[in-house]
């Protein structure tokens, strides 16, 4: 495949500035989750700093950020909204996969391109159904797409579309209407005549997502508007542990940034609140001290595995890929422990909606919904060391 070329350039990304985009999302986050309104400022805040385009690779005139580093963007965009960062780790993980893997047609890519050098350009994979649920659960989609002439005609219903209200670009899992099927992302456009949103979108946490239902009626899109058509019997590539790993370690480090949003707001608290009775502030307390102790040990390590990972990913180690579901799994359960820990520690007033654990709580439960999800890491771990014990056995 041939590189795609643009005539506009994309703003290099700025690490210089991820604590001052940190502090802008912060300072939007709870008005957003208050009414579930899509954050389009936030997500043009992370466009202007160039993190939302960092991933795209250097043969297409990008940072080519890797795994490492999406891991340090997403962990500081989810301690200052957790929805911005989930719509932008989906850009990012496109961006990502188009360069290691690529399946986008080049004329397509472009287009993407270049709307991301004029601004904020969200990209989504659309691929859970009402019926289907999880595809990573197995079956095929029933959304489908005949062939017209030049033309694919989609007609289906996705749910759970995270960014629906901003996407650029929707790459919708669909099943061809041939003999026998294919499956792959077929590449619709925002504004398509038959595409449709559906505002369902009222969840318990991360409600400015925008993860909203999305209705195709008859949409119309060129032959060649598609990613990765395959024989469903065939191995999907996506499954490709290396590629697999960026979405275990780079959304765990998004949730373990709610979690230290989370610490920091509970250690300014402890040392402002001061009890009339007991004359000096409760970060004093050994109690506390110990509680705090309890969640900074917890968040430390899970970050520690996360980014560890994350770099020998990089540098091509495969059993490190493997293990990221297992750090997944303790990543998640560190930041919901974490936040949880908080949460008792403060009592009923952290349960009320002006206080901003109540929300990081709601958030940080959002964590254990992300494929893959608890059980099927642990069934899978669980199986591995089995199979190695029973070989060792033979052996």
């Amino acid at each position: 495949m041939s590189t795609p070329t643009t005539d506009a350039a994309l703003i290099p990304p700025a690490f210089d500035q991820l604590a001052d985009v940190t502090a802008y999302l912060a300072e939007r986050a709870e008005g957003h989750d208050r009414d579930a309104s899509f954050p389009f400022e936030g997500v043009d805040r992370v466009h202007r700093a160039g993190l939302l385009t960092a991933t795209v690779g250097e043969r297409h005139g990008g940072a080519g950020v890797r795994l490492a580093g999406t891991v340090r963007i997403l962990r500081a965009l989810g301690a200052g909204d957790p929805s911005v960062a989930l719509v932008s780790a989906m850009t990012l993980f496109t961006h990502a996969l188009q360069d290691s893997n690529p399946t986008w047609p080049e004329e397509h890519y472009r287009e993407l391109l270049e709307a991301s050098a004029r601004g904020p350009a969200l990209v989504n994979a659309l691929r859970v159904e009402p019926d289907l649920g999880t595809p990573a659960r197995g079956g095929l989609p029933a959304t489908t797409a005949r062939a017209d002439g030049p033309d694919w005609v989609l007609t289906g219903h996705k749910i759970f579309s995270t960014g629906a209200p901003g996407l650029r670009w929707l790459a919708v899992w669909a099943r061809t209407e041939e003999d026998p099927p294919r499956v792959g992302s077929f590449l619709v456009p925002a504004g398509a005549a038959g595409l449709s949103i559906e505002p369902t979108w009222d969840h318990l946490g991360l409600r400015a997502s925008g993860s909203h239902d999305v209705i195709l009626d008859r949409v119309r899109i060129p032959r060649g508007a598609t990613a990765g058509l395959t024989d469903p019997a065939e191995p999907d590539p996506r499954r490709d542990p290396a590629l697999i790993a960026w979405n275990n370690l780079g959304l765990t480090a998004l949730y373990l940034g709610v979690a230290e949003a989370a610490r920091d707001w509970l250690i300014g608290f402890l040392h402002e609140r001061t009890p009339s009775a007991l004359g000096r502030p409760l970060a004093t307390l050994p109690r506390f001290q110990a509680e705090a102790g309890e969640i900074e040990a917890a968040l430390v390590g899970a970050l520690a595995l996360v980014e560890a990972l994350a770099e020998r990913v990089d540098a091509g180690d495969r059993q490190a890929a493997e293990h990221s579901g297992a750090a997944k799994l303790t990543g998640t359960r560190a930041a919901i422990g974490a936040v949880e820990r908080a949460v008792a520690l403060i009592g009923n007033n952290a349960l009320t909606r002006r206080n901003p654990l109540e929300r990081h709580l709601r958030d940080v439960l959002c964590s254990r919904v992300h494929t893959p999800q608890d059980d099927s890491i642990t069934a899978a771990l669980g199986a591995a060391a089995l199979a190695r014990h029973s070989a060792t056995g033979a052996a």
